[in-house]
Order: structure tokens, then sequence, then C-alpha cells
């Protein structure tokens, strides 16, 4: 087999999982399929440096699992008695959008059954421990908005809330925490909700002050490309680019020469895709969905539920455009609830 054989065949094995196994079959020509579309010359780079991240941060089902069953045994986090605190901890379904809470928590209380012999529906003994479960923590804005809302209407005068999520991005959690800290203080009920009661298999960095060495992709340079140039110059704030040197403290990426590329070809695809998608919003950037002006969010994250729309429009826009990652949006999500709640089945 050819190098580009080879890498097709690894990128497939790794994502095979994705959306219960639904990609295009079979997998490698799918890949292949997705590629093509950047220019000749990067595609086999690009191939090389996504089968090294993928492998890195593609959350499959079982490393999903396997996360959830260390969690379940984390000391800091339980005490010296796990079982119990399990048996007293109340798990919160409260998302505003979605459907992966709802699911992680099926997937949690399976790895509870296996090891204690008990589900989340058996759990909630006790009167001040919660629990937040979630894929991943991007900007912040879906855990703030969901505990905003629960520590106004929901919570007691006094609790203990844990955030459990596979990826958490720094910044994001940073956001989030004072925004729930000071709903908090209005509401004058004592909930801790400290950095220490923030967990995950996986914590990146995104924040601005520390670009040098992020772990998403934030362009050195703006590349010399009319259309990009072009995007650029019609922002109102130019964006932050990162100082090169450093591929990121979680060492996702091979090099930052190879960090570089991605960000370079992705940023290119970026704006192409905005020009052939005219549907996109403002907020769906180059790099991924980020509401303030910047290039995009440019997380790489994707678990085998779903791909985040704050990565990069090149992993997951559809049409005209081929996406790597087809994505479930929350719209989506919405109808088949609806559906189901109709017709009694359960998509």
């Amino acid at each position: 087999m050819s190098q580009r054989s080879d890498l097709l065949a690894s990128v497939a094995n790794t994502i095979q999982d994705y959306r219960g196994g639904s990609l295009p079959q079979p997998i490698p020509v799918h890949v292949e399929r997705w590629v093509q579309q950047f220019d000749a010359a990067a595609q086999l780079p690009i191939l090389q440096e996504i089968d090294h991240v993928l492998k890195n941060i593609y959350f499959s089902k079982e490393r999903v699992c396997q996360f959830m069953r260390a969690a379940l045994h984390t000391q800091q986090l339980t005490g010296p008695n796990p079982q119990q605190f399990w048996r007293n901890a109340k798990f919160l379904d409260i998302q505003g959008g979605g459907n992966s809470q709802t699911e992680l928590l099926t997937l949690f209380s399976e790895q509870l059954t296996a090891r204690f012999g008990f589900g989340i529906n058996d759990c909630g003994q006790g009167d001040d421990v919660f629990v937040y479960l979630d894929d991943g923590i991007f900007t912040g804005n879906r855990v703030w908005r969901d505990l905003e809302n629960w520590v106004h209407n929901e919570a007691p005068a006094r609790a203990t809330v844990h955030v459990i999520c596979i990826a958490m991005h720094k910044g994001g959690q940073h956001y989030a925490q004072g925004r729930i800290q000071a709903a908090i203080g209005k509401t004058g009920k004592s909930i801790d909700i400290s950095d220490g009661n923030w967990w995950s298999a996986v914590s990146l960095e995104d924040r601005r002050y520390y670009s040098y060495s992020c772990d998403v992709l934030r362009p050195t340079v703006i590349p010399n490309d009319p259309a990009v140039q072009a995007y650029v110059a019609a922002m109102q704030y130019q964006p932050t680019l990162r100082a090169a040197g450093n591929p990121g403290a979680a060492n996702l990426f091979s090099s930052d020469t190879a960090k570089i590329l991605l960000e370079q070809e992705f940023l290119k695809a970026g704006v192409h895709i905005r020009q052939i998608c005219p549907n996109l919003g403002a907020t769906q950037r180059p790099l991924g969905h980020m509401t303030l002006e910047t290039l995009g969010f440019g997380s790489l994250i994707v678990t085998y539920r779903n791909c985040p729309n704050n990565a990069p429009l090149a992993f997951w826009v559809d049409t005209p455009w081929y996406p790597l990652f087809p994505r479930t949006t929350n719209a989506q999500t919405a109808v088949r609830r609806m559906f189901a709640d109709l017709s009694g089945s359960d998509f």
C-alpha cells in the first residue's frame, strides 16, 4: 500500500464509530473524498497531521467509557467511599439545547451499574451533591446558561456542583465559572463550583493570553490568499495571531510546522466554504463557531456522538462542501424529539 492509502485507512479506523458507524462506506473512500477538496500539494501533509491529531483527540465510545470508569474511582472527586458518593449524588438533566447530556447520562448509568450494581435512577439519596455531565465545554455558554437557570429556579440553599465532561477548554471553563458564580451571588445561596469541581478527560488551552501555547487552531500569519485577505480586511477588529514555535501544551500536534499547515489550510478552506455556503450565519467563522469576531474557535475535538460547530468549517459543513464529520445540529435533535413525542417511538 502507498503512504496515502495507509493514512486513509488509519484515519478511517480511528473514526469508524462516529455517529454509530454511519459514515459513508468504505470509510477510506469517504476520507479521500474529503481531503481531495484541498490543494493537491497539501493533501498528503493534511492526512499525515489529521491522522496524528485524531489519534490524540478523537473520543470513540470506548474511550469515553474508559474516562467514565476512571471517574468512578477518582478519589479527589469521590473521597474514600466512591460507591456512597455516587449513591448520594444527584445527576442534573437540564441541558437547554441538544441531546448530549441525556445520552451521556445513559452511558454513565451503564458504567455505574456495571461497577456498583446501581444506575443513575437509584442515585440522589443525598441532598447537596449535584453532577452536571456533558461531552465538552468550548465557549462555556451552554454550561453557564444551564446552571444559571438551575441556580435561580431549582438549586437548594446549599450545594456542591461537579461538572464532568470529556473535553474542557480553559477559556470556556473560566468564563462559565465566573458567570455561574455571579448568578449564585445574586441568589444568596451557598453553592460550591470552584476550580476543583471541574473534571475532564482532556483540558485544552484556548485563552487569548496564552495564544503562544494554545491547543486550538490560531494562525501565526494570514495566508497570502486573496479570499482570506479580503475576509480579514472586512473584519471590524483584526484577529489575534499566535507567535510560532509552540504547538501547544497538550501535545496534540506532531510539530508546530504541522499545526501551522492545518491552520493555514483550514482557514483558506473555511473562507471558501463561507463563499459557497451562503446560508451560514456570521458566527460560523472559518475555524469554527464563535460569537466574538475572530477567525473561529479552532477546536479539533470530535467525539463518537458528534462534531461540535466550534470545529473548523472544513470538518463539518455540508453541501456543496463534503464534510469529514457530518454533523447533527441541535435543531435536528429537537425535530427528532418532537416526532418521538408524537409517535411514541425512540429516535
